[in-house]
């Protein structure tokens, strides 16, 4: 048996969050460093961290948690609905 294939669209979702997760993660590593130079008196990082805080990270951040609660939700649902169905069948 071969699996069945994804649809294209689900495809490039998968990519475009996959990319949104590395974005999140670079971010985080990028706080950090602000961080430790912040410490160390140098206050450029932390500057620049800021300056992309609301149009880079704050989107970004929004985007995992949504794709996060929309797909623990529909495999909620779905899970759900294997239930209902085997129930059925008794």
């Amino acid at each position: 048996m071969t699996a069945p294939t994804e649809p294209t669209w689900k495809r490039w979702l998968d990519r475009l969050l996959m990319l949104n997760v590395l974005v999140v993660f670079l971010g985080a590593g990028f706080l950090g460093v602000a961080v430790m130079a912040q410490s160390q008196g140098q206050n450029q990082p932390m500057d620049l961290f800021q300056q992309l805080w609301q149009p880079l990270f704050t989107p970004a951040i929004s985007l995992l948690i949504m794709a996060a609660l929309l797909s623990g939700i529909l495999s909620w649902w779905q899970r759900r609905g294997q239930r209902s169905d085997r129930g059925s069948e008794s």
